[in-house]
C-alpha cells in the first residue's frame, strides 16, 4: 500500500529542501525521521512534519501495517510561488534589489517494503 502527503507553500527555497530530500529517499521510516530530526537544515522540520503526515495516512487506511515495514518510495520538491516583497535591499553601485520570498511544494510517498 502506498500513500501520500503533500507540503504545500512550504517556506524556503526549493533548492535548499532538495538537499533535505535527497537524504531520506528510499529510507525506512525510522531511519529518515532519525535524519530529519537531527539535521542542521531549516527546512528539515517542514518535511518531517510532512512525513509524519504520510505515516498517519498509511496508519489510518490499514492499522495493521507496522512502522518498521514502511519506506519512503518516492519524495521531491517543487518550486512555489516566490513572493516580491516591497523591501529593498541595497545593491552595488547605488543600485536597489527587491527582496523575493521562495516557497516550495513537498510530496512524499511511503510504502509498505512487502511490495
Amino acid at each position: 500500500m502506498e500513500k501520500r502527503a503533500v507540503g504545500k507553500y512550504v517556506r524556503g527555497s526549493a533548492q535548499k529542501a532538495r538537499l533535505v530530500i535527497d537524504q531520506i529517499r528510499g529510507l525506512p521510516v525510522e531511519d529518515a525521521l532519525n535524519r530529519l530530526r537531527f539535521s542542521t537544515k531549516r527546512s528539515a522540520k517542514h518535511i518531517e512534519k510532512v512525513l509524519k503526515s504520510a505515516i498517519a495516512n498509511v496508519e489510518y487506511a490499514d492499522e495493521s501495517i507496522s512502522l518498521d515495514d514502511l519506506v519512503v518510495s518516492q519524495a521531491f520538491v517543487d518550486m512555489g510561488p516566490t513572493k516580491w516583497r516591497r523591501r529593498v535591499r541595497p545593491a552595488p553601485m547605488g543600485r536597489a534589489y527587491r527582496e523575493r520570498r521562495h516557497g516550495c511544494h513537498v510530496t512524499i510517498y511511503v510504502s509498505d517494503s512487502r511490495r
